[in-house]
Order: C-alpha cells, then sequence, then structure tokens
C-alpha cells in the first residue's frame, strides 16, 4: 500500500509522525493536541481555547492535503475529564454542520505534554472513497 505523508506548518508534532497520511482515498489525521506551533508550547485559557488550538492545527493538516473540515467523516475526541465534554462539544459543533461527522469521545488519564483534549480525524479525499449507498 502506498502513503503519502503530510505534513503542515501550522500544526505542531511532538513525536516521530506525520500530520496525517493519505491512502486509498482517505486522509487520516494525526491526533493533534493543542500545541501552539509557533511557540511549541499549550495554549492558555482552558479547554474552550484547547479545543479551538485542536481545530487549528487539524484545519492546517487539512489545508496541506487541499481539503477542509467539510470532507471529514469521523472524528476521535480524546478528554482527560469528561466534565468537559458539555464545552469540548460546543466548540465541536462550530466547526461543522449537519450532517455532522461520525464522532467518538474517550475519556483518558492523560495526554501528552498536560493536554487536557486530543482530537483526531478521518477525511474523504477523492469520491472513490465514497461508499455506495
Amino acid at each position: 500500500m502506498a502513503r503519502e505523508a503530510i505534513m503542515a506548518s501550522g500544526a505542531a508534532s511532538v513525536g516521530p509522525y506525520s500530520h496525517g497520511v493519505v491512502a486509498n482515498g482517505f486522509v487520516y489525521l494525526s491526533g493533534q493536541t493543542p500545541i501552539d506551533s509557533t511557540t511549541g508550547r499549550l495554549v492558555e485559557g482552558g479547554i474552550d481555547a484547547e479545543v479551538r488550538q485542536c481545530f487549528r492545527n487539524l484545519s492546517a493538516a487539512l489545508e496541506a492535503a487541499g481539503l477542509s473540515l467539510d470532507n471529514v467523516i469521523k472524528c476521535n475526541a480524546f478528554l482527560i475529564d469528561m466534565s468537559d465534554f458539555a464545552t469540548m462539544n460546543a466548540v465541536y459543533a462550530e466547526h461543522f454542520s449537519e450532517p455532522y461527522p461520525a464522532r467518538t469521545t474517550i475519556g483518558v488519564l492523560s495526554l501528552p505534554l498536560g493536554a487536557r483534549v486530543e482530537i483526531e480525524m478521518v477525511a474523504v479525499a477523492s469520491s472513490e472513497a465514497t461508499p455506495p449507498r
């Protein structure tokens, strides 16, 4: 299987991985934490600011693949405190329109660099990836 790596200047990496990979008509984006790519540090301002930064990072990776949030079909959100769910959900809803992507939200013990949230996405990169109805 051939895979094409996506690296976005507006997203940060804290390990040996690509921001995303294009394979078989889909773009699989690595989870993005709320790291400001210009400072290399987590954003401050609570869960609202952290979720917004995750979306900035993910949007940068999508743009590097020639896509936008409109191409997203699946998201996984990871929260270290499920009491942040309502705030994460409200910010999430600002970034998508109906029909919304499928989503799973998972409570986890911890995330890299002390982040409170991490979000990953899968997007459709070509019409060949759209399943038949």
